[in-house]
């Protein structure tokens, strides 16, 4: 059958590419669409298209596309195509296809109906003025092409609530793929770094709670830092992006010790995971990749009672859940968290990728292509 995979954008990194990727194994030759491509090499096998929007000055303008964006997916080129699978956390699963010869069945993945203009008080960008005048218009056309027919899952229960709210429509859930099998595949990630690592991981005080993520406000990577020092014992904040500067400005000022680190490897960071007293992950988030990696590599765990990440974290299993959204509670639980046993938790498994492959193919009715797990070597 002739599939088309259709995306917001393409980045270098992030947790929606990450299911974009596993799509891609899943139909390695569908045909891919998107508002512009920041990462060319990353599918280098498929047919990737770009939007009208990546050849003005919009590309990679993404709070001033906004108003573009839900006219810019109608009415793509269609090459036959029987079904489309639409990965969307903005105005993705606005897109229409031309009519072709073939009658087109839409299946949208959803990480979240659009922060911007649905859930602002998470997101600082949707309270620009641009964004609250554009709000109450956004508004009434994404519910109305909501409600075009398209088949909806849900990244987590939480967003499965928030598309009732915001659409007024039902979606199964099916959580993301997270490589888990590899990285619990290794029961000590300090033998897969280089000397330099090795010798970086070494230097880094002990014993220190982990923030791990892209350094963007919302990530709340500051309340980390925050509540380490609350709670006096010394933070690693690992990452990259625009809060960088604050960050550091931050560890610099801090009265405990706290390192900043810029874009660990996978096997650092996997490292970083089982050396740290716990990971803490602060956001209101709609599932959380992260934690779930944390959880495969044998981490205990902090995060928000609010939020995806308390559909997979078990409290007092995994880690603890803090409460009253605020960074003091997290202090609170850094406190505690020897209440929670260090034993390697098989609660991941349902969010393995072989598993997230077999669940995109019982909801398209289109079988995906054979999956290969590979296995860490010990």
């Amino acid at each position: 059958m002739a599939g088309v995979l259709v995306h917001e954008w393409i980045e270098r990194s992030g947790g929606a590419e990450k299911v974009l990727d596993e799509f891609v194994h899943c139909y390695p030759d569908a045909d891919l669409y998107c508002l512009w491509n920041d990462a060319p090499d990353r599918y280098p096998a498929a047919i990737v298209r770009e939007s009208v929007l990546a050849r003005t000055p919009l590309r990679g303008r993404k709070a001033l596309a906004i108003p573009a964006m839900p006219f810019t997916w109608r009415g793509l080129e269609n090459r036959d195509y029987d079904f489309a699978l639409i990965s969307s956390h903005l105005f993705a699963h606005h897109a229409t296809f031309a009519r072709g010869s073939a009658e087109l069945r839409k299946f949208v993945y959803v990480h979240t109906p659009a922060r911007y203009v649905w859930n602002p008080e998470l997101d600082e960008r949707g309270n620009s003025l641009p964004a609250r005048l554009a709000s109450p218009f956004l508004r009434g056309i994404d519910r109305k092409r909501a409600s075009e027919g398209a088949s909806f899952a849900a990244n987590s229960e939480f967003v499965s609530s928030r598309i009732v709210r915001a659409w007024g429509v039902q979606s199964k859930v099916i959580y993301p793929p997270v490589d888990v099998v590899r990285i619990a595949g290794v029961d000590d990630w300090r033998s897969r770094l280089t000397q330099e690592e090795s010798q970086l991981l070494s230097s880094l005080p002990s014993p220190f709670v982990l923030g791990a993520s892209r350094f963007i406000p919302y990530k709340r990577l500051d309340w980390v830092i925050k509540a380490a020092e609350k709670a006096g014992i010394a933070a690693v904040v690992a990452g990259s992006g625009p809060e960088e500067k604050r960050l550091r400005a931050m560890a610099s000022a801090a009265s405990v010790p706290v390192r900043i680190l810029h874009r660990p490897s996978d096997s650092m960071l996997f490292a970083l995971y089982q050396q740290a007293l716990a990971y803490v992950f602060p956001p209101i988030e709609d599932f959380g990749i992260m934690p779930v990696e944390a959880m495969a590599a044998g981490a205990r765990l902090i995060t928000n009672s609010v939020g995806g990440a308390s559909e997979t974290v078990v409290q007092g299993v995994d880690g603890l859940h803090f409460h009253d959204d605020r960074w003091e509670s997290i202090a609170e639980c850094i406190l505690n968290i020897d209440s929670v046993n260090t034993t390697r938790s098989n609660n991941y498994d349902k969010y393995s990728v072989g598993r997230f492959h077999a669940e995109i193919s019982t909801w398209t009715g289109v079988e995906a292509a054979t999956y290969v797990n590979s296995v860490e070597p010990q």
